[in-house]
Formats: structure tokens, sequence, C-alpha cells
């Protein structure tokens, strides 16, 4: 039945991304198990999800902007809006040296379709042009490019559509067809594929990424790529047991590569990002510097973290910053501390979000991953922690609403080690608090877990910060330099006092009643805040205790928890 012409515009962007999500989502698991370059961290296919789920989100936020009337066409946002939301997204959201390519990608696509002149609608040739400008720009972001990996994948996607005639839909086809052949071959130029029997991991996901684009234009879903290449390991385990060392392994860099992944968002002037190029490229290895406007966001293996960090402080305003070990113990002395073999039976791993809190967990037992403000942890990290921990059953408290898709890739990587994992959504660290309160390792772990979960569930949280920007909110428009207060995550008081705001939000969360308050403070606080909510809890609500933890420097000014 032949295709009816198709063009790209806002609703195809918000199409693709969508069916792209989901797929990335569905092939997530495998992309992670064939990751071995440039480093064998397993993560690749979690970080293209990551960078496109922020990608996504963005473009629905335009979506929802005009929907409210926001816009020119209410419900109707321009190719531009769309395509620019989209890079944008991903460049905010890109996780790991595949990610942050697919955001150079995307990027390249929204230079060529929101350009000054670019029409409504991109037809065939419009599209086929975005597609070659996000191949080249990509490669021109990476600092020294290799053959047979992602790149290349992109620049054959770019070759093919550039050669096709038709619609929208041909040269999407096109690209499929030419990034899936160009992906069959990457295990011929580059060995470290070959060796593993695998195709390269960031290429399988932009195949992925492409297939998604075609049906989001067709209607038609396009046959899948294969995930190995040919090679002496021809079974999928022995692709995964490279991507995924045992649990009894840390796996450290091998000799001669760097210890640490630096990734984090820079507000910078174009000449002192050429300038920090050069400074990186002379520290580390898989430099990829994307961006453009002010705005960029900076990838690369280094041993030295704080001398990378150092570089954009330079440059810049670095934001955002991520570290990633990629092996735990000393980076240049592997081997030097090993895992005692014998296993524990049970552990917890918790995220928290200041060092207060790290030891108070610590001391509680748990495996504490500290996520400074501005820095979560990724996927990798947390793998690394439940494998710190050492047991056969694990309890993973991720604290942070933000963090479940992080976690959930964690989870199930540490479970194809043969580790049991239980993975509780708590969504602050004060439900992890209180689930860590009722944990008993010596009870059935489906017991425990349920006591865990139980006891999460039943904690209400807060937290009081200070606006950075201006901003609409639940309770209406914030000024920067506000004090925020919100309850289960949404802002429900403004204020410009920091102690009478945490007073209004206190008496809001025990209105609904509680036993026992738990008061988390940050270094920022003011010395009086904890005992001025003590006060109020002993003065207006009889029979309810109340906990005062010093979270140290945490994101936010303080937490709040009721039970």
């Amino acid at each position: 039945m032949p295709q009816v012409p198709q063009t790209f515009d806002a609703l195809a962007v918000r199409a693709w991304c969508g069916l792209a999500l989901d797929a990335l989502g569905r092939a997530r698991e495998e992309i992670d198990a064939i990751n071995v370059y440039p480093v064998a961290d397993g993560d690749t296919g979690t970080n293209l999800y990551l960078t496109l789920e922020s990608a996504a989100t963005a473009v629905e936020a335009v979506f929802a902007g005009h929907e409210a009337g926001g816009g020119g066409d209410p419900g109707c946002p321009t190719l531009a809006d769309a395509v620019r939301a989209m890079a944008h997204g991903a460049l905010i959201g890109a996780r790991g040296n595949s990610g942050t390519i697919l955001a150079q990608l995307l990027r390249g696509m929204a230079q060529v379709l929101a350009g000054d002149d670019a029409p409504a609608h991109a037809d065939g040739t419009g599209l086929g042009l975005a597609l070659r400008h996000a191949a080249d720009s990509a490669r021109q972001a990476v600092a020294h490019p290799v053959e047979g990996t992602v790149l290349t994948v992109a620049s054959a996607a770019a070759d093919a559509a550039g050669a096709a005639d038709g619609d929208c839909g041909a040269v999407a086809r096109a690209a499929y067809e030419g990034a899936r052949t160009a992906l069959a071959e990457t295990p011929d130029r580059l060995d470290v594929l070959r060796q593993a029997g695998v195709v390269d991991a960031g290429g399988r996901g932009l195949v992925t990424v492409l297939a998604a684009l075609v049906e989001s234009l067709t209607g038609e879903t396009p046959r899948g790529p294969a995930a190995r290449g040919p090679g002496p390991h021809p079974r999928a385990e022995a692709a995964h047991t490279v991507a995924a060392p045992c649990a009894d392994d840390d796996a450290p860099p091998g000799p001669g590569s760097p210890a640490f992944e630096v990734i984090y968002l820079l507000e910078a002037e174009d000449a002192a990002v050429a300038r920090l190029r050069e400074r990186l490229d002379a520290l580390g290895d898989s430099l990829v510097v994307v961006g453009g406007d002010g705005l960029w966001n900076v990838h690369v293996h280094v041993d030295d973290a704080g001398a990378a960090v150092e570089a954009g402080v330079e440059a810049g305003r670095p934001y955002r910053i991520r570290i990633t070990h990629f092996g735990a113990g000393d980076a240049h002395a592997p081997g030097a501390e090993r895992t005692p073999a014998e296993r524990v039976q049970r552990a917890v791993v918790a995220v928290v979000p200041g060092e207060g809190l790290a030891a108070l967990c610590t001391e509680a037992g748990a495996t504490a991953v500290l996520a400074r403000p501005g820095e979560p942890p990724a996927s990798g990290e947390l793998v690394q922690a439940v494998r710190r921990a050492h047991a056969r059953e694990v309890v993973l408290l991720p604290n942070d609403a933000e963090l479940r898709h992080t976690a959930a890739a964690a989870a199930e990587q540490v479970r194809a080690e043969g580790v049991r994992v239980a993975l509780i959504p708590t969504r602050s660290a004060v439900q992890g608090i209180a689930a860590l309160a009722v944990h008993e390792p010596e009870r059935r772990f489906d017991e425990d877990v349920v006591a865990m979960t139980s006891a999460a569930g039943a904690t209400r949280y807060a937290e009081v910060t200070v606006a950075e920007r201006q901003s609409w909110t639940m309770a209406g428009i914030c000024q920067a330099g506000d004090v925020l207060g919100l309850v289960d995550g949404d802002v429900a008081v403004i204020g410009q006092d920091l102690t009478e705001t945490a007073l209004a939000v206190l008496d809001r969360m025990l209105a609904a009643g509680g036993e026992l308050v738990t008061l988390v403070v940050g270094d920022g606080a003011p010395e009086s805040v904890a005992e001025r909510l003590q006060a109020r809890v002993r003065e207006a609500y009889l029979a309810v205790d109340t906990v005062v933890h010093h979270g140290g420097r945490q994101g936010s000014v303080l937490l709040i928890g009721v039970e």
C-alpha cells in the first residue's frame, strides 16, 4: 500500500521522541550488555535512555505550554519550537559518552530545522540535510573520532539519507538501512568489538532511535538490528561477560586507562570552550564537548577528576557535575584491596544528599552513595555500591524521584550478576531514613522489604530551599531568592524568611496528623531553625516526637519527614 507523503513537523518530533524512548527502554538492557568501548562499564543503553528521556520531557513541556494557551496556535507548537526543545532537553540531560554524542546529533538536526529560514514543515530534502549536519557536528564535537563507533553509524545514515529521493518517510527508511548496515560492519572497523563478538553499543542505540523515526513518519516498524557482529564469541552471554563483570570483580580500568568519567554542564563563551578542549584533551581521553550559544555539555575520562572540574571553572560556570569512578578501590593500584570472598546475607544501599546522612547511614550498617548538589549518581555508581556491599540480598533506596530510572537500571544489572535486589522507590532521604529504621536483617527478605516499603510509604516528605530563578510554581510565581517550601515534591509555600517558611510547611504537614517529625538540617540553614521547629511541635502538637539530623552540604536547606 503506497504511503502518503510525509512531512516532519512538531507532531512528528513528539511522536519520534515517544517511540524512541519506548524502544530504548526495551533495548536498554541488551545495549548495556554489549557496551565494551570506550569503557566496558555496561551503561550505554541506560545513558541513551536517560538522555532521550530528558529530550522527550522538554518536548512535552513545549506542547503543554501551547495547550495552555502559551503559543500563537494553542496545542500546536512550530517545528522550530519542538526541535529546539528536543535538542536543549538532550543537552542538559546527556549522560555518558553515548548520551553526549546523541545530544549533539539532535542539536545538529535542530540547527537546520530551526534556523531563520527553516520551514514550518520539513520535507524529505530538509530531513536529509538535517541528518547530514547532525552527523558532521557530532564528529566535530569529539576530540579524536574513532571509526567503528556511533560516529560511523551516524555518517552512514546521513550518506544514505542524502542519496534518497522522496518524502520524509523514504528518507528516514534510507537513513535507517544505511545505519543498520554500518552497524553490522563496526566489528570490522574496531578490534575491541571484533574480539568481544559485538557491534558498537552507541551505534546500536542510534539505529534504535532511527527505527523510531521511521515508525513516527510511516507507521511501520522496521526490522531490528542484531546486537552481535561476526567474531570469536558468538553467544550473547560472552558479550555480557565483557560488559558486566561478576560481582566478585570490580573491574577497574585496564592499564593506562583513566579512572574517572567527568560530566558537567558549562555556561561559557566560545573562546573559553576552545581553550577548555585543549586543556581537557591533555588531561584524558574520550573528550566530547557539545552545545553552543553559551551552554555546553562536557564529557571526559580522566585520572584527575578535580583538574577536569577546575578547567571548567576557569572556562566559565560548571554545574550539575557528575563524577563516576570506573572501578571501586584505588584506581591507580588495581587489585590492591579485593572484596572478601564470603558474602554477607543482606545489605542496604542508600543514596543520600549530604555527608551527614552518609555518616548516619554508614553507622546504621548501610552502604551510602553520596549525591552532592547537582551531581546525581549514575547507574554505574549504584552498581559499584551494590558490589561493595558484597551481599546476596540488597535493598536499594534511591531517595530521589528523579533517580527511579537510574536505580532501576542498576538493579537490573546486578540481578544479572546473581544478586537478589529489591528497589524501594523512596522519593526523599527522610523516607529512606524511615525505611532504614525498621530494617531487620534477620527477617525473611520479603518481610523485611515489605516493612521497609511500608515505613517509607507512611512518611510524608517536604523540603525547604531557595529559588535560583524566577519560575511558575503550584503556589504561584516565585522570584530568585524566594524561600520555597515543597511538600511531596510540589511547591506549597513561597516565603521570604526561611524559618517562617519552614514553620508554615511543618504546620501544613502536621495538620493531617503524625507521630514523629524528622528534620535534616543543611549547612545553609540558620542555627535556630531546628530549635524553632522543635518548639512548635512541643507547643502545638502533643504526643509528636522530633528527631534532628545534620545533613551537611546538601541540595536543600532543610528536609522534613512526618511519619
